[in-house]
């Protein structure tokens, strides 16, 4: 079921919810995403797990994103989320920039059942600024047909070792709105540049010791374009350092491998961490 929620602070949120039994997993998707982009997860889930996706605010049809945006305030509209809910004890769940605000958001909630962290929640570096930045560029353009955008988006991930399916186009599409007769992408890039420049605001020492729930980590150490992975060797160190209750699993997949393709070995590693708290 999808549908828009209007929280207890007044910010509006697109959710996509599948039922479950064994408690409510919350997923928060990466810098640039939307809901579609924990599809893989959501589906292996859901029928266990009640799964509750959602449009960080400024992306796909959830409201604007502040002018203050950052992991921080997505942080607190994580929480703004649950509350509104009435979610007990939710697991938290998060890809890429949506770990970020999922572990910031386990730091202030005292009853999560469990924190997932998916390629996220890492120091940022050098490296990690030039992979993203470039592929930001396509925020700031228009198109004349959506046709256009989704055949510029087929070849960067092309490039990215993601297979282009059905599934692909669809979550490329859902990207992209109309506006005064040409394409774009629904986010303001210079909100989506400030989240990402709020990546290296993130302090693990103060952070990470209020989490009093057990976490999962995933590392993917795939290249990305032949340049690396997202995160260098030594970029979980603090991670692991500071989250005392800590599962950490690593995978030769890149980042964006991570959440376009189905990827049955993590989801059991997942599975059995949760079996095993």
């Amino acid at each position: 079921m999808e549908r828009y929620v209007t929280t207890n602070s007044g910010r509006t949120f697109y959710i996509r919810e599948t039922p479950g039994e064994n408690g409510t997993i919350i997923g928060s998707h990466g810098l640039t995403g939307h809901h579609k982009q924990l599809r893989h997860y959501q589906e292996a889930f859901s029928g266990t797990y009640r799964f509750i996706s959602y449009d960080i605010l400024g992306r796909g049809n959830s409201g604007p994103a502040p002018e203050g945006s950052s992991i921080d305030t997505h942080a607190n509209d994580l929480l703004d989320l649950i509350a509104t809910l009435e979610i007990k004890r939710p697991i938290l769940l998060g890809y890429s920039m949506g770990a970020y605000i999922s572990a910031i958001a386990a730091s202030r909630l005292s009853d999560v059942e469990a924190l997932i962290l998916l390629d996220g929640a890492g120091r940022a570096d050098d490296g990690t600024r030039q992979l993203v930045l470039p592929s930001l560029e396509r925020l700031k353009k228009t198109y004349s047909t959506p046709d256009q955008y989704v055949e510029e988006a087929r070849k960067l991930y092309t490039k990215l070792n993601i297979e282009w399916n059905q599934q692909m186009e669809e979550v490329v599409r859902y990207e992209i709105t109309e506006e005064d007769g040409v394409w774009k992408h629904k986010s303001d890039p210079g909100i989506i540049t400030r989240d990402f420049d709020s990546f290296y605001t993130f302090h693990p020492e103060k952070i990470l010791p209020l989490i009093q729930c057990s976490a999962f980590l995933l590392v993917a150490t795939g290249s990305i374009g032949g340049k690396g992975p997202l995160f260098q060797k030594g970029g979980y160190a603090q991670t692991k350092e500071w989250i005392s209750d800590l599962h950490t699993e690593a995978t030769s997949v890149n980042h964006y491998e991570l959440v376009f393709h189905k990827q049955p070995e993590i989801i059991g590693q997942i599975q059995a961490f949760l079996s095993g708290m």
